[in-house]
């Protein structure tokens, strides 16, 4: 796995960011931060490229251009 691929946690988004906790979540919820990644049961974590789009260029940065296409679920929505 290369560098850009490493997950990392909560505390080392913090860290690198200068963001607290909750600016973090409110951020994601308002889709101008990365989202996290399921990587267990009880635990998350970020893609470290994603962090360092976010860090390069935060006023820019909105997570819905940072999924890659295969993330879609076209043709499975309810209804």
């Amino acid at each position: 796995m290369s560098n850009a691929e490493r997950i990392i946690r909560l505390d080392t988004v913090r860290t690198r960011t200068g963001l607290s906790r909750s600016t973090i979540y409110r951020k994601m919820a308002d889709g101008t931060f990365p989202a996290q990644l399921k990587i267990s049961v009880h635990g998350a974590g970020w893609h470290e490229s994603a962090i360092n789009r976010w860090i390069a260029d935060p006023a820019g940065y909105r997570a819905d251009n940072d999924n890659p296409p295969s993330q879609g679920k076209a043709g499975h929505g309810k209804g």
